[in-house]
């Protein structure tokens, strides 16, 4: 006979903090958000891996390329590179993301010269960069000819058909510096000579990367990021059930630093199969997340299959139609509370710590906040991050509205079936999320220190100055949907700007 629960699952809309007492030290200054990554045993000082921000970000095409992966580590929280990709341009991501913190970028905006300024302008709005390496065969690593920047042109007083020939900085007028050369000789070179950006070439002239004055700048007011033990930034990379056997090793070698299998449910021998390899081939070395599940029951498989940590959630996700299509998931608020119960009885049974991430179901700020109380150690994150402006995606207009595009993994645009593909015939196949917009929202570094900052002062309104202490201390009630409407605005015109009003 099926079984049956009891209570419906729940939402994170359909439950509020109740405030507990604070006292005078409970300043927002002061709440510190570190957090598991991985698990450790009990009486260990920490894990090998941790964040200093609860946050991560989705494996998604549309999420988590190297910008984003990069920006985040830079806050304090770490991306998972989308493996819905080949093996190798997936671990050139992850190349690149451990090169930037080093101070070496793989340039990611190249043209060639008999290019037009019209090239270089889209360009510049495909990839948000104004500095551009010109090279032989407009690839990152050809044959440096010379570079554009901002200051080489005038779009108001050049034709658009105007050749990038024309107005580049030629290679034999720049400063640059050759393959081998240390960050610190790299930097006193940038500083003076007063520049920018600084390319490096090998022997053949051959672009290798750039050096740009304004990271040495930012390494130094980001006290959060998030760096291993040679000083580059942390980064995560997705594998599927399938091509594990070549895609880890490539990953591993390419230098991530943790993976995540990415399914659309994790309850399946699949990924205790995926689990065992990476176990018999790397043993604890390597650190691997898996999921999703939505019960007790489920996180005990996983974490008997020697996961590191466990993601929860089975369409809740923005763009996610599981439940709709095959009637699969659970609210993600139920799901969280109940695993987290599952991982804490673990913990006290085994002495094992495995951290959970709650995945999907975040649509307000302070849902975090909640699912952090419910016991979930980090969220994962579709589309909070993928409205900015270093989410992999096109920025586009919409009725004079920008917007960014955002799909599902499970989408037709996607093609990543191997996360879904359970043998059989293929034309069978049905999608299980949809392709989207979502509004712009600007730089990820100004829109994650919002959200971090209601998440503090919510936190203390608690009486909790860590994330441990908030899951000890929480008081959580449900409400009613009168009262989620209470807890609006209501009863009032609200000004905007379609409102003239008249003041007399």
């Amino acid at each position: 006979m099926a079984h049956y629960f009891n209570e419906p699952s729940r939402t994170f809309s359909e439950y509020l903090l109740v405030p507990g007492y604070s006292s005078c030290e409970c300043t927002p200054d002061k709440v510190s958000l570190r957090t598991p990554l991985v698990k450790y045993r009990k009486g260990q000082e920490k894990p090998a891996l941790h964040m200093n921000i609860p946050m991560v970000s989705a494996i998604m095409q549309s999420v988590s390329g190297e910008r984003m992966a990069t920006a985040l580590a830079r806050e304090g929280g770490i991306s998972f590179i989308y493996g819905s990709q080949t093996v190798e341009n997936e671990a050139a991501m992850v190349r690149r993301v451990k090169a930037a913190k080093a101070g070496f970028v793989f340039s990611d905006s190249n043209i060639k010269v008999d290019a037009t300024l019209a090239d270089v302008l889209a360009l510049k709005e495909r990839t948000g960069h104004s500095t551009m390496a010109v090279t032989e065969d407009g690839t990152a690593n050809g044959k440096l000819l010379g570079i554009v920047t901002s200051r080489d042109y005038r779009v108001s007083r050049m034709s658009l058909d105007t050749k990038v020939s024309e107005f580049m900085t030629p290679f034999a007028n720049l400063v640059y510096a050759k393959e081998g050369c240390t960050l610190s000789e790299a930097n006193d070179i940038i500083w003076e000579n007063k520049l920018n950006a600084l390319p490096v070439v090998d022997e053949q002239q051959c672009l290798t990367s750039f050096v740009f004055r304004k990271d040495y700048d930012s390494h130094k007011e980001n006290p959060n990021e998030l760096l291993d033990e040679h000083k580059r930034y942390i980064v995560g990379a997705g594998i599927n059930t399938r091509d594990y056997e070549t895609r880890v090793p490539a990953l591993v070698e390419a230098g991530a630093d943790v993976l995540c299998i990415d399914s659309s449910e994790g309850f399946s021998q699949w990924q205790a199969i995926t689990l065992k390899w990476i176990r018999d081939h790397y043993g604890d070395s390597v650190k691997v997340g898996a999921g999703n599940v939505v019960d007790a029951e489920g996180f005990r498989f996983l974490a008997e299959a020697g996961a590191d940590f466990i993601k929860i959630g089975i369409g809740g996700g923005s763009i996610c139609i599981t439940r709709e299509q095959k009637g699969i998931g659970r609210g993600q608020a139920t799901a969280t509370i109940e695993v987290a119960k599952a991982r804490d009885a673990y913990f006290k049974e085994t002495g094992i710590y495995i951290p959970i991430c709650s995945d999907g179901g975040i649509v307000h700020d302070y849902h975090i906040t909640l699912a952090l109380a419910m016991g979930a150690d980090f969220v994962m994150l579709g589309r909070y991050f993928s409205r900015f402006e270093e989410s992999p995606t096109k920025k586009v207009t919409i009725n004079g509205t920008y917007m960014k595009e955002y799909w599902g993994e499970g989408s037709a645009r996607a093609r990543n079936w191997q996360r879904y593909d359970m043998g059989g015939d293929n034309k069978l196949s049905f999608v299980e999320g949809v392709d989207s917009y979502v509004p712009y929202a600007g730089a990820l570094k100004d829109n994650v220190a919002l959200t971090l900052s209601k998440v503090k002062h919510t936190m203390c309104n608690c009486g909790a100055l860590t994330i441990e202490e908030l899951q000890q201390k929480a008081k959580i009630t449900l409400v009613s949907a009168t009262s989620i409407v209470e807890g609006g605005a209501h009863d009032v015109v609200v000004k905007d700007n379609t409102i003239d009003a008249k003041v007399k």
